[in-house]
């Protein structure tokens, strides 16, 4: 219900939603974005658990308590294990991320005496010894940045397993909460509402057109190109790249749909034709599953969420973007739940 800036509960609703600003800016500039989206999706996933689980049916707040700490954890295992699983894989040989960068650079340099001259001209130039010895100069100098890179990385999964932790502890605390709270701790709680309301839309429906894209390519990579006799190098790494790659809106499936087309590319120029035509007939039928998905869930057309990750790169970099598609949804849903929009 909107309440009029008269009304006495409107200046908690305010001062609700300035501290929850206020904590999200917080959250980014302290580099928290793991812990929060961890915690939030160990939460949600409790909580879609939790459903299918008769728990009103228990006879003791305790045995709901054991219940939801059961459920909690093991969804913190199951959450951990993927992660793992991903990051094992992608180190692997037959899902290195970085095998598959140097595959598109050789496939680069190997195409030109196939490609036409006018072709010829959008590819990168130079030699490759030159390219080489400039990306060893690089590397050198950007050792420092590199290293401090490696340890943000596991910093940010160490805070992720702390946020887990985390919305597990949230959970059980809804369990044996009691008592009445005050007005500003209700408005609060709501804020927070909208915003878990907003992360469950954006993450469960690009989470959805992640593994239909993922789906679809790994058909065409797996079945069609093999019926047609071209075999592609390094298909379980694209597979993996493609999903990966696609939980990030719009500019996800650019960077998987770009590799696939390069990789395609050092077998032959049809190859590389045929893959551009398929992605493009793919994100043709994406682009309804989207505004199924995301339209009728998160309620922004995709240049919304385009010009949301602009600005949220240029202010914050790259947690900006992974933040963005949350943040615009919680956003749009407190301007229409205070009757703004």
């Amino acid at each position: 219900m909107v309440e009029s800036p008269s009304s006495p509960g409107w200046r908690f609703n305010v001062a609700a939603l300035t501290l929850m600003l206020f904590g999200l800016l917080l959250v980014l500039n302290l580099r928290l974005l793991s812990a929060l989206f961890a915690g939030l999706l160990v939460y949600e996933l409790a909580h879609v658990v939790a459903s299918y689980v008769p728990l009103n049916q228990t006879r003791s707040k305790r045995a709901k308590l054991v219940a939801v700490a059961l459920i909690a954890s093991l969804t913190i295992v199951a959450v951990t294990a993927l992660i793992s699983a991903s990051v094992t894989f992608l180190r692997s040989d037959e899902g290195s991320i970085a095998a598959l960068m140097q595959k598109m650079a050789e496939t680069i340099e190997g195409s030109r005496a196939t490609l036409p001259e006018w072709a010829q001209s959008w590819l990168p130039v130079g030699d490759p010894e030159a390219l080489r010895a400039q990306l060893g100069e690089w590397l050198r100098l950007h050792a420092k940045e590199l290293t401090a890179l490696g340890g943000e990385a596991g910093r940010a999964f160490v805070h992720a397993l702390i946020g887990m932790v985390i919305g597990a502890l949230v959970s059980l605390h809804e369990v044996r909460a009691g008592g009445t709270w005050g007005p500003l701790a209700v408005a609060f709680v709501g804020c927070l509402a909208r915003l878990r309301a907003g992360f469950r839309r954006v993450v469960f429906a690009q989470v959805r057109i992640s593994a239909l894209n993922a789906v679809l390519t790994a058909l065409y990579l797996v079945v069609v190109l093999p019926l047609a006799g071209v075999h592609l190098p390094l298909t379980k790494t694209m597979i993996a790249f493609t999903f990966v790659a696609g939980l990030l809106p719009v500019v996800g499936n650019l960077v998987s749909n770009t590799v696939i087309v390069v990789i395609s590319l050092g077998d032959s120029l049809g190859a590389a034709l045929a893959s551009l035509s398929f992605l493009v007939a793919i994100h043709k039928l994406e682009y309804f599953v989207n505004a199924r998905i995301v339209g009728t869930r998160i309620h922004a057309a995709a240049w919304e969420l385009l010009l949301a990750m602009l600005a949220m790169e240029a202010a914050f970099g790259l947690p900006g973007v992974v933040a963005a598609p949350v943040f615009y949804a919680y956003g749009k849903s407190e301007l229409k739940a205070n009757g703004w929009i």
